[in-house]
């Protein structure tokens, strides 16, 4: 059977009210619930008008509206009794004609231009109470059979509001407690032990637990204290972070246990777990999964604050615990002279062991904290290793058979003068910005140290430098004045000494006034290093500059009963850094022992001549002791003379200027046979020549000197020759 206009729309409202009633127990609150009432009304029926009232005290006032009238809000509130008693009890549909005049509310309505129009009341066992008015600006048939509808959906309009009303007390007073019972002041502990408790109690469950999430191990760490029994299971590390495979009722009620993501800032930082539900036979609901949620959400951010309050509250008394080390430090630096008291200091500071090495990588001062003094020598060989391998480095690093610690390296210098090395034996996970920060000061302590200790040094060597410069010349003038700062040095005048000087060769090239200065720059800052190296090598020989010329006065005690021996070891240890830092060739001349005050002088002539010997014939050596020069000294002074040209001339001009030698071998194959003492077999075979060549060489030799070379007069002249030869630029 067909039916019916009039039924097709009684069962079109019917079917749109029954369906509107299961969806408004859905909502949390009491806006969220007659919200949407409103909207379903106006989108299923077609209506141009929907406004949801309330009684509050006898008034009806407009809770939410939707339409298009800018005024209509403006008439409330109105009071009931100037209505139809029949407003909240029944519902009520009225089109234009029908309207009476003693109810105000319809006057509302006829300014609005409703042509039709029906009211829902609400009222139940809640105290709540209202009416939903719902109309249409065209003519709309509105029958008495809707009555019964509209009645009964108004009884599940007001249980859904009083179901929102509760869920928000519910809410705000979970707010409540949370503000009331826990600070960001509480320990971490204390609140999580609050929150869990309530969350098993707020559930029914026998046991509650918290995972926090600890990002430096990428797992997730159970919390003490639990509600209840604690679980077995202490530490989590989610495999492609699938909390799911532990927690399989994660955010999904329905079953025996529930787990609710604790988020902060889309970032998971822990869950929160409850499991043995006392009621509905263990089977945790929706609302108990939103309970948890609740729980949860001001439990991520109860405990990111208070991470945050802990972490600032650490970070300043930290800060100012660094603050207190500092000024004990700056108050080492001005009481002590050594890097002991500070060094001891620092290694108090990191609760580590602590190691300060000079620019040579030479322990200065070491304090071990918690290893012992057998372990400084494994430190110091790491360490010296680890930075002669990479000298470039801003940081250095070294394992030390534990995985968990380093040995880091970091060099102290300023304005690209490096004076020294710090080394920390630490844990790398103690390497936050605080200990960056903490590690710049120490080094800037170690700095000032080093500078205050330079600039004493630097004084002492003045002084140093100016009673050396008194005591090397040629006639002492007050000798008591120069013993006195002898004395001074510890430094005793009159046992024996050896005087040498060092020069290196800087070149000629100055091409501007710019270029002097940074000459002068390069000058000062070698000798600088110089005193570093020497002092390195051995701190009883004593070092001062005259002139350009560096002098070096070395007791005859430390060269023992082998003076080559030592200063070849010397010499070897300033080529090694001239070559690794300066890359300047050198010229170290060594002068013979002193016996006497007045022979400091007659020493250091020695060693200047011995180096300018160095320099003009002995150039394949760099170094060496006037004592092996023999008579290359005597020599040297004749090198100007007229006599010596004449007589070099005489013997050597005839081999030398010989044109059908243009690469003299005869010159060198009588060098040869003059140092063999006159050995044919021993020449030839320092030539790599057959006998016969070397014998038909010697007589071509013999006929252009027109000399007999078996005559030993004659080879002593020839040999004079060649070492007059040697010191003379022809």
């Amino acid at each position: 059977m067909e039916l019916t206009k009039r039924e097709k729309l009684i069962r079109r409202i019917d079917r749109h009210l029954r369906v509107t009633a299961r969806q408004l127990i859905m909502f949390d609150t009491e806006e969220e619930t007659l919200k949407f009432l409103i909207d379903s009304f106006q989108s299923d029926l077609n209506c141009d008008f929907v406004c949801i009232l309330l009684n509050e005290d006898g008034y009806l006032i407009p809770k939410v509206f939707n339409g298009e009238s800018d005024s209509f809000i403006e008439n409330f509130p109105i009071n009931i009794r100037n209505n139809s008693s029949d407003l909240l009890d029944y519902p009520l549909a009225f089109s234009d004609s029908e309207v009476e005049k003693i109810h105000e509310l319809s006057d509302v309505i006829r300014k609005e231009k409703i042509q039709s129009w029906f009211t829902v009341p609400y009222k139940g066992d809640y105290g709540v109470s209202g009416v939903c008015l719902i109309g249409f600006k065209d003519l709309v048939p509105l029958y008495q059979e809707m009555v019964l509808i509209f009645t009964d959906f108004g009884k599940d309009i007001a249980v859904a509001i009083k179901l929102a009303k509760q869920r928000e007390e519910q809410k705000k007073i979970g707010m409540e407690w949370i503000t009331e019972s826990l600070s960001v002041n509480s320990p971490i502990e204390k609140t999580i032990g609050k929150i869990i408790e309530r969350a098993g109690k707020g559930t029914q469950s026998k046991r509650a637990c918290v995972y926090l999430y600890i990002e430096k191990d990428n797992s997730f760490i159970l919390q003490e204290p639990c509600f209840g029994q604690p679980l077995s299971l202490k530490r989590i590390v989610p495999q492609n972070n699938k909390l799911i495979d532990y927690f399989p009722y994660l955010a999904a009620w329905g079953g025996k246990a529930l787990t609710v993501s604790l988020t902060m800032n889309l970032k998971t930082i822990g869950v929160l777990h409850v499991e043995e539900k006392e009621t509905n036979n263990g089977i945790y609901t929706a609302d108990d999964l939103q309970t948890l949620k609740l729980m949860a959400q001001h439990m991520a951010a109860l405990i990111e604050n208070i991470r945050l309050f802990e972490s600032e509250k650490e970070y300043k008394q930290r800060l100012h615990m660094l603050l207190d080390y500092q000024q004990a430090l700056v108050k080492e630096t001005i009481e002590q002279d050594s890097f002991v008291g500070i060094t001891n200091t620092i290694s108090e500071l990191f609760s580590s062991s602590v190691l300060l090495f000079d620019r040579f990588m030479r322990p200065i001062a070491h304090s071990m904290h918690p290893l012992d003094n057998a372990d400084v020598q494994l430190l110091i060989e790491q360490a010296t290793y680890q930075v002669f391998q990479g000298r470039n480095q801003e940081i250095w690093q070294a394992s030390m058979g534990d995985t968990e610690k380093k040995l880091m390296i970091w060099p102290i210098n300023h304005g690209g003068d490096l004076l020294g090395h710090l080394a920390i034996h630490l844990n790398q996970n103690d390497m936050d910005d605080f200990f960056k920060l903490s590690v710049n000061i120490a080094r800037n302590i170690f700095y000032l140290q080093f500078i205050k200790q330079k600039l004493v040094f630097d004084t002492k060597e003045q002084v140093r430098d100016g009673f050396i410069n008194k005591l090397l010349v040629p006639n002492l003038i007050n000798e008591e004045e120069i013993i006195q700062y002898a004395n001074v040095f510890n430094w005793n005048l009159f046992l024996p000494h050896r005087i040498s000087v060092l020069s290196f060769n800087f070149g000629n090239k100055v091409e501007s006034e710019n270029g002097i200065i940074e000459f002068q720059e390069k000058k000062t800052m070698l000798f600088n290093r110089v005193r570093e190296w020497i002092a390195a090598f051995d701190k009883e020989i004593l070092f001062a500059t005259k002139g350009e010329l560096f002098i070096l006065i070395v007791p005859i005690s430390i060269e023992k009963d082998n003076p080559r021996e030592f200063w070849t070891k010397l010499f070897t240890y300033i080529q090694k850094w001239s070559k690794t830092e300066l890359a300047k060739p050198f010229y170290l001349g060594i002068g013979g022992k002193t016996a006497a005050i007045g022979d400091y002088f007659v020493s250091y002539q020695q060693a200047v001549e011995s180096q300018n010997v160095i320099i003009n014939q002995f150039k394949e050596s760099n170094f060496v002791l006037y004592d092996d020069l023999g008579a290359y000294p005597l020599f040297h002074h004749l090198k100007n003379s007229t006599s010596t040209r004449l007589f070099i001339k005489k013997y050597l001009s005839p081999i030398l200027n010989n044109s059908d030698d243009k690469n003299n071998t005869l010159f060198q194959t009588l060098r040869a046979y003059l140092n063999n003492n006159g050995s044919i077999k021993e020449t030839s075979e320092e030539l790599f020549i057959h006998r016969s060549t070397l014998q038909y060489r010697m007589e071509k030799i013999q006929s252009l000197l027109d000399i007999e070379l078996t005559s030993s007069e004659q080879r002593f002249n020839l040999q004079l020759a060649f070492k007059l030869n040697d010191i003379i630029d022809l």
